[in-house]
């Protein structure tokens, strides 16, 4: 298999250190590290880069959106991770537009960053993933899959872990697709003897949100949540 070569684009340079150390342990080539989009983009210019894992927040005019666009639109074939501590409905919604492998949270999981940056290599050497008729399995879209009986969650063919508590809110939005499910109901389904605050159940949304690359799952203002899928 060719090496996949790796951009990083952090401009904390602990954080971006620490990035590079466990992607060369997975066997990828870490091309460079840059801090800011005008060094990004002049690598991209000279190297064949495969995968960038991009910061939002970096030095100089543009940020990390704007730079992965740029990269983007140059070399339609490198695929982009986002790994930052920027999670705000404004940079979500920005950097989705761009279909990344993967928005991740800081500080990463090594783990997710493991598996989003194999999904990233099966993309690049064109790998396509086809829907199979399997008993129990769910597909949300051409990329997502839910197995109900095992409670397992697929990107890709490839098994995101999920915990007991994501496992749950996924069961229920899952039973009820495509339908509304109201917040005092999960709340109570998945906390029934405890005392909760609404940043309980927000928090626990907003990660089962990041697994899947901030689809399907809808806040309903007033009322719940709805996953929506074309099924």
């Amino acid at each position: 298999m060719t090496t996949m070569n790796v951009l990083i684009v952090e401009d904390e340079s602990i954080v971006a250190m620490e990035i590079e150390s466990y992607v060369k342990k997975l066997g990828y080539h870490v091309v460079d590290i840059c801090s800011n989009a005008e060094d990004a983009l002049a690598v991209a210019r000279d190297e064949r880069i495969d995968i960038a894992l991009m910061d939002i927040c970096i030095k100089g005019d543009l940020d990390g959106v704007e730079t992965a666009e740029l990269i983007k639109k140059a070399y339609p074939r490198t695929e982009i991770i986002f790994l930052t501590a920027h999670t705000d409905d404004y940079n979500v919604d920005r950097a989705i537009t761009l279909d990344p492998v993967a928005y991740l949270s800081k500080p990463f999981n090594r783990e997710e960053l493991r598996i989003f940056l194999k999904i990233a290599t099966q993309k690049v050497q064109g790998k396509t993933f086809n829907k199979k008729d399997i008993p129990h399995h769910i597909y949300l879209d051409e990329e997502f899959c839910y197995d109900t009986r095992n409670t397992m969650l697929f990107c890709c063919e490839e098994p995101l872990r999920l915990t007991k508590k994501e496992s749950a809110l996924m069961d229920i939005l899952i039973a009820n697709k495509n339908k509304v499910v109201a917040t005092y109901t999960i709340e109570n389904t998945l906390w029934p003897e405890k005392d909760t605050t609404p940043n309980t159940l927000r928090t626990l949304v907003r990660r089962l949100r990041e697994k899947l690359k901030y689809r399907f799952v809808k806040t309903v203002n007033g009322q719940g949540y709805i996953l929506t899928i074309n099924q």
